[in-house]
């Protein structure tokens, strides 16, 4: 778990930040030696005993049975939502209040108020993901239902497969707003290679495979939902034609949420 951590460090300084925001200040606060010494050794062996959980959780770990129940159609009445987005199509997800409920609530309630109405995906990767919920555009506005930022909500079951629905954040701690991420990015062998040279568990090696998406962002970035529909839509928006500069990944052509209707599932 330790190098799994360690991977996904490295892949996400390479590819930063989803909210666009890379101006964190560095804390400048300094402590004598003494001090200094004695927290190195007290957080040393913290994070030992971190380590060994994870390690320990994440090899109990059933990532085939996560991975269906993920991936698996809505239940009948189960709460949707149908994000229609123009000149491209609809994008319909599922939730995972359980495991996410903050983050859910937030975005269902955005969804609810029109708050993404005419909001555009400002950031589009292709082989990665497409970003929006920014009503500034610019990956720097944007805030949560409550007007304060919060934390993300982790959790071994989820993982970012391609088509998840994601909350965007920065480097800052409870920095999650309204900015959420659709991954889109498919299987690829020289990822899947490298995560596992990099000690990735081979049940969830194998799932990625089948399932493809961001694998590197697994247990740092929050999934609160999965597209079940629409996958074709997100794929054209992240071929779109995007800009160089001033704002890199930017769609040259807006492309817009017109809106998002939050309903039940029906067969």
């Amino acid at each position: 778990m330790k190098k799994i951590v360690l991977t996904g460090l490295l892949l996400i300084v390479m590819i930063f930040t989803l909210t666009g925001c890379t101006n964190d200040k560095k804390s400048t606060n300094s402590t004598n030696k003494t001090s200094s010494s004695s927290k190195k050794t007290n957080t040393t062996s913290s994070n030992t005993t971190n380590t060994t959980n994870q390690e320990s959780e994440v090899n109990n770990v059933d990532f085939e049975a996560n991975a269906k129940k993920q991936m698996a159609m809505p239940e009948e009445g189960e709460t949707v939502a149908i994000m229609h987005v123009k000149n491209f199509g609809d994008i319909k997800f599922k939730f995972f209040e359980n495991v996410a409920p903050k983050a859910v609530e937030n975005f269902l309630t955005h969804a609810k108020n029109g708050y993404y109405n005419g909001v555009t995906f400002h950031r589009v990767i292709d082989e990665f993901m497409i970003q929006g919920g920014d009503p500034e555009g610019t990956g720097m506005g944007g805030e949560s239902i409550w007007g304060k930022g919060f934390g993300p909500e982790l959790d071994y079951s989820l993982v970012p497969y391609r088509g998840s629905l994601c909350m965007a954040m920065s480097s800052l701690p409870n920095s999650i707003g309204s900015q959420f991420f659709i991954t889109q990015a498919n299987y690829s062998e020289s990822t899947a290679n490298m995560m596992k040279n990099g000690g990735y568990p081979e049940g969830l090696l194998n799932q990625y495979k089948q399932y493809g998406g961001a694998l590197h962002l697994y247990m740092q970035y929050t999934v609160f939902g999965q597209a079940y529909e629409g996958l074709d839509v997100v794929d054209k928006i992240a071929k779109v034609e995007t800009e160089k500069s001033p704002q890199a990944d930017k769609p040259v052509e807006d492309v817009i949420i017109e809106s998002i209707d939050v309903t039940t599932y029906s067969k």
